[in-house]
Parts: structure tokens; C-alpha cells; sequence
């Protein structure tokens, strides 16, 4: 069997316990046409870089999948019809990533506070050095 990484958008109206389902109804597809499905994460509500089927938002979910071709296809084709599914890409890939995905790791990165940036590390700046004091004579000339 072949194994790929999928990913599918849901509608930001949808609660995320009907993304839940829905991703538990998708496992269920797979599992019947003999494949499994290794890991789900829910990366949670993201902003969309352009408007999809007038929505700015969408609920991401990541599925690692070890299934024939028969079950992937099966699985789009009851995405295309599911009204709240927006968006799916599936990929093939050589390896499952183990572990936590990329996105995830982002999220644990933020979620500490160690984000430092071209402006975030402005509190660390440590000594400033003592102004430079001028003295002129009365006729603004410098010394």
C-alpha cells in the first residue's frame, strides 16, 4: 500500500467537534477499503490567504494515510460532495513523518514565547552608552 499526507480545509462555521467527526467519518472510509489512517492532528483555525467559497477562515486538519488508491479516491470523492469540506490535498510520500508536524511544532514555538524576531528582541538590548555631553563656549564652538 501506498502511503500519503492529507489535508483538508472545513468551513469556519463548523464547531470543532464536527470537524472531529468528520475526520472520524473519513477514518472510517479508509479503514472499510483496507487502509489505516497512522495519525490526525487538528492544526486548529487559520486565516486563508485569498477567499474560498466566501469564507477568510478554515478549520486545517492533517491525516497521515497508509491506503490503497482506491480508498484516497473514495475519501476525495465524499470531500467533493461534503458541503462543509473547502479545500483537500492529498500527497504521496516515501515516509510518514513521525512525531509532530511542522505546524504543530510552530504552534509549541509561539506558545513559549521565544519568538524572536528583527523587533521582538528589543528588550535585550543591554547597556545603552551614556549620552555624549557637549560643552560649547558662549560662541558655539566646540572644545
Amino acid at each position: 500500500m501506498a502511503l500519503y499526507e492529507h489535508v483538508y480545509l472545513a468551513r469556519q462555521d463548523v464547531s470543532p467537534q464536527q470537524v472531529e467527526a468528520l475526520t472520524g467519518q473519513f477514518k472510517t472510509v479508509i479503514a472499510s477499503l483496507g487502509g489505516t489512517v497512522g495519525k490526525t492532528e487538528y492544526w486548529g483555525v487559520k486565516s486563508l490567504a485569498y477567499r474560498i467559497k466566501k469564507n477568510r477562515k478554515a478549520h486545517f486538519t492533517l491525516m497521515n494515510i497508509d491506503a490503497p488508491p482506491a480508498a484516497i479516491a473514495e475519501m476525495e470523492r465524499q470531500q467533493s460532495i461534503n458541503e462543509d469540506i473547502l479545500r483537500v490535498l492529498t500527497l504521496r510520500v516515501d515516509a510518514l513523518e513521525e512525531g509532530p508536524s511542522a505546524q504543530l511544532r510552530k504552534r509549541e514555538d509561539d506558545d513559549r514565547g521565544e519568538r524572536r524576531g528583527p523587533r521582538g528582541d528589543r528588550g535585550d538590548r543591554g547597556e545603552r552608552r551614556p549620552r555624549r555631553e557637549e560643552s560649547k563656549v558662549e560662541g558655539g564652538e566646540e572644545e
